[in-house]
């Protein structure tokens, strides 16, 4: 039936209609534990698609999953053997925005962050703001009925909506808005056919169970649980949009919306204040609230002990006061001082605890930074730390994710909790909305091994948190993750509403079938089994394995957001899921899996989705779980094409230090054949170059070669400390003047510049390639030629962050090098030298490697340190990435990534403004879109400074720290 169903889409839609292995694999699952492989997916065009694809599958009897950015938690954006329907792709726009009104219109993929850019211009946004503010669809959040940090002064979602446009299973459209009068709601029970049966049996539900609907719905500002059948009552309004918000694509299709906004806020100010533990905070929450803070959320020290564990510490965490555990209460006004005076206020009540402790924070660079560490928290505790009493580390998964209570029972029901955690054996790191009850928590659940210890834990977590008074959700709705512990929460006559509710809108089952309505089991259609593969590199922090190493992602999806960051820069310019971080992970896991990829290490819909993964390593820093998509790249490769031909690029370039070794035998003449107009094609075309590149010149000597006339005319000072320099290939053989720079910099600075004691090479190419056996070769030859004990100095941002970072993949174990291994920026910081002023403006592309695994502060302060007033170019790939954009299949989207901000930004720069790029990627791409341009390494930038200072009258002392 998949065929005909696909072709008969085909014929009907405007957009997409995908029926593949690869989409159906990335489609299957969500940011939940679970996975529901798709019959096929469609991205509709507009709204006729969406009709045209809902009467095609309603023909064919195929079930219907809307689907916005797949952050779903509880499961409800997959659907096994469904038609997903993703609305985000071409159904994202902002409509209108009416600011007399202070509503906007938008289309059910309008990513949240989107509508806050087209409210801002008139002081205004939308109240809700879930941590996935950058990615999630109004849609997704009119599903689940989203809240966000600031929830507790602006309401939920459905608080923010003024009208839905919807579509049924059987084709009725109909638009539902807020209470109406009595007179209001007898037009609609009158009204003929359809709509009219449907307003009746909705008033007829609510009018046989007043009582019911009265007793049995907890008061809770967080009731997630559940559909929200209390929204009928007649003193509620017969409230159709409240009563289909939060009903998870289970009763009707969203065509449009319009939203209600709220004034934003001028000024605001952070209040922190500190606790001893988690239940102290807890216990502190109900006598602040009636100050009016727009937020007061939760964070304790373990979330930052699992915010350590994943990366460097940031600074703004010397910010936060004494305690253990954090609330964060922010504060609005019209001016800085009103919302300071507002904090203050806050800090007062707080300070009435005499264990409590407070700072406030009025900075916004400060706020936003301690804010990032909050929305962070989804994904950084999927990764717990080790535990004070030893336990080890490891992964957290979703299962009882954001339970509610009373506000006045959070303490409470955090201590019985802590305790039932500790009974079953499992961690997990509590944070979350504390103002209104709400609690996020992931656990250690061995899914894998023994999985009916989520079904144990959560059905007495379930009973536990009714006991106080709550709900199993308090943000991320049921799905199949709770849906079944809805008994334990409602009578048996809710529950029986619960169907009737759902048979009234949809009463075939069509939408999102097995969710709140006839629920699949909560430890059924687990994602998480697979086979290891044998593997080539090492793993040391996912069992050794490529099977826990890919189960790293969660699905938060920040990978998806295309507004800026380094991570994902194909997704960024293709949109296409396949072509995520999130998306590749998918597949990698389905391949491991072997049920819908089955050709394992050969599969070419793997092949075809890694083949535009730059290898920027950003999601190795940027994603919360920190998934390294080059080195699962790398090992992919290796595996695919062992024993079998390779593409014709991973020989030029992936071989291209050997060639350019060769070629520098006779350098005039390789110049003439590279730049060639015909003999330059026909290299271009053996060697799967697109014909748009340019081949780069060779320089007339190696740089090596200038070092040593170098030192026979300036013999090395003996009494001055050594450095060694790393000559990396692209130095040594393309582009030697950052390396000469380098050199005459150090020696300024009194340093004793040494080289190794032959030639050497990182290995990069060869080990982006999947050309792992040689790139192990090379690496072992180039060790044996290093001296031991010398800090060493890497002019190359990926040349040094593959000796930092991948040779320990590479070789196994912990080889000595990377910890001697220093950018020229670091080593020249961290021995804190005199440098002379330049003076100026400038601006930096930073890259992806740098920014990835060595880091940028040093250069920061190091350009400080110059006098320059240096700007980084908004984070992001240049887009020629080494090999990648010189390959044929690449040239646009590499140029696409350059237009996003790099060439932009190029481009209207002063004449004046130095432009910094120490990554030969960096400057190539700027060089061959934008001649005009020079782009200047670090140390080309310093010596200029030096030879600047050094002109009569402007000499200043410089010396090694």
């Amino acid at each position: 039936m998949a065929p005909d169903l696909a072709r008969a889409l085909a014929a009907a839609v405007r957009g997409e209609v995908r029926f593949d292995t690869a989409e159906r694999a990335v489609y299957g699952q969500d940011a939940s534990n679970y996975r529901h492989v798709p019959r096929g997916v469609v991205k509709p065009a507009d709204r006729d698609d969406v009709r045209a694809a809902l009467t095609v599958c309603r023909e064919f009897g195929a079930p219907v999953v809307a689907r916005g950015s797949g952050t779903s938690i509880g499961g409800q954006a997959i659907g096994p053997g469904a038609v997903v329907l993703d609305f985000r792709r071409h159904l994202g726009r902002v409509l209108s925005v009416d600011p007399e009104a202070r509503t906007a219109r938008v289309e059910p993929g309008t990513v949240l962050d989107e509508l806050q850019r087209a409210a801002r211009p008139f002081g205004l946004r939308f109240g809700p703001d879930p941590s996935t503010h950058s990615r999630c669809t109004l849609g997704g959040m009119i599903g689940n009925d989203a809240c966000g940090s600031h929830s507790l002064a602006w309401g939920r979602t459905s608080d923010n909506l003024h009208s839905l446009d919807l579509l049924l299973a059987d084709g009725t459209e109909l638009t539902v808005t807020g209470p109406l009068p009595p007179a209001g709601r007898a037009a609609l029970a009158a009204a003929p056919g359809r709509l009219g049966r449907l307003h009746r049996e909705l008033q007829a539900l609510a009018a046989d169970n007043l009582a019911l609907l009265r007793r049995a719905v907890p008061a809770l500002p967080r009731l997630g649980s559940g559909y929200p059948l209390d929204a009928l009552l007649p003193e509620r309004g017969h409230d159709l949009v409240r009563a289909v918000t939060g009903t998870e694509g289970t009763c009707a299709l969203l065509l449009g919306a319009t939203v209600r906004l709220v004034p934003e806020p001028p000024y605001r100010a952070l209040l922190v204040a500190g606790y001893p533990d988690e239940t102290a905070a807890a216990d502190a929450v109900p006598a602040l609230l009636h100050l009016g803070p727009l937020t007061c959320e939760g964070m304790a020290a373990d979330l930052v002990a699992a915010l350590l564990a994943s990366g460097p510490r940031p600074p703004v965490l010397d910010r936060l006061p004494a305690g253990a555990c954090w609330l964060f209460l922010e504060t609005g006004g019209d001016s800085a001082a009103e919302a300071a005076d507002r904090a203050r206020e806050l800090a007062e009540q707080v300070r009435r605890e005499r264990t409590a402790t407070a700072a406030l924070v009025t900075d916004p660079a400060e706020q936003r930074a301690l804010w990032s560490i909050r929305e962070a928290g989804a994904g950084i505790v999927t990764r717990l730390p080790p535990g004070p009493d030893g336990a080890p580390g490891g992964a957290a998964w979703p299962g009882w994710e954001d339970s509610a209570v009373p506000v006045e029972q959070l303490g409470s029901y955090l201590r019985q909790l802590r305790a039932l955690l500790k009974r079953h054996g499992l961690r997990g790191v509590p944070y979350g909305h504390f103002g209104e009850g709400c609690v996020h928590l992931r656990l250690d659940f061995p899914l894998r091994e023994r999985p009916q210890a989520m079904r144990e834990f959560v059905t007495e977590a379930a009973d536990l948190a009714v006991a106080h008074g709550g709900s199993l959700s308090g943000e991320h709705g049921d799905g199949q993750a709770r849906a079944e512990l809805l008994p334990r929460m409602f009578p048996p006559q809710m529950i029986d509403l619960f169907a009737r509710f759902k048979r009234i809108w949809d009463p075939d089952g069509l939408l999102n079938p097995g969710l709140l309505v006839d629920p699949r089991p909560l430890d059924a259609d687990l994602r998480f089994p697979g086979q290891e593969f044998p593997v080539t590199l090492a793993y040391p922090q996912d069992a050794g394995g490529l099977l826990d190493a890919v189960h790293r992602c969660v699905g938060v999806g920040k990978c998806v957001d295309t507004a800026s960051g380094v991570m994902c820069p194909s997704y960024q310019v293709t949109e296409e899921e396949r072509h995520s971080t999130r998306g590749r992970a998918r597949l990698l896991g389905e391949m491991l899996r072997g049920e819908l990829v089955t050709d394992g290490w050969r599969s070419p819909e793997v092949r075809e989705a890694l083949d535009l993964c730059l290898g920027c390593k950003g999601c190795a820093s940027d994603c919360p779980v920190h998934v390294d998509m080059a080195t699962y790249r790398s090992e992919f490769l290796y595996h695919h094409y062992r024993f079998r031909p390779r593409p014709a690029a991973h020989w030029s370039l992936g071989l291209l230090p050997l060639w350019l070794r060769l070629a520098h035998l006779a350098p005039r003449t390789a110049n003439a054949v590279l730049r060639g107009r015909f003999t330059g094609a026909v290299l271009k075309r053996l060697g799967g170059i697109d014909p748009r590149r340019a081949l780069p010149a060779l320089p007339e000597r190696r740089f090596t070669a200038w070092f040593r006339s170098h030192r026979a005319a300036h013999p090395a000072d003996p009494a001055g400390p050594a450095v060694l320099l790393w000559p990396d290939s692209m130095s040594e053989l393309l582009d030697p003047a950052p390396a000469v720079a380098a050199v005459l910099v150090l020696e300024r600075l009194g340093f004793r510049v040494e080289l190794p004691a032959g030639p050497v090479c990182c290995g990069l190419t060869l080990i982006a390639s999947g050309q792992l056996g040689a790139a192990r070769r090379v690496v072992r030859r180039s060790l044996r030629r290093l001296p031991p004990g010398l800090p060493v100095v890497g002019l190359e941002p990926s040349c040094t962050a593959t000796l930092r970072g991948d040779w320990p993949k590479l070789l196994g174990g912990e080889p000595e090098l990377p910890s001697r291994v220093r950018t020229l920026a670091e080593f020249l910081d961290e021995r804190e030298v005199a440098l002379p002023k330049l003076g100026g403006t400038a601006m930096t592309q930073v890259h992806c490697h740098q920014h990835a695994v060595l880091g940028t502060a040093a250069d920061r302060r190091l350009t400080e340190r110059l006098g320059l007033t240096n700007r980084q170019i908004d984070p992001g790939c240049c887009g020629l990435a080494g090999a990648f954009g010189f390959e044929q299949g690449h040239y646009e989207v590499s140029v696409a990534l350059a237009e996003r901000a790099l060439l932009p930004a190029v481009r209207a720069a002063d004449p004046d403004t130095l432009l910094l790029a120490d990554g030969l990627s960096c400057r190539t791409q700027i060089t061959q879109l934008e001649p005009s341009a020079r782009p200047l390494h670090l140390a080309e930038v310093l010596l200029r400074a030096f030879e600047q200072s050094e002109r009569p009258g402007l000499r200043a002392p410089h010396s090694p720290g």
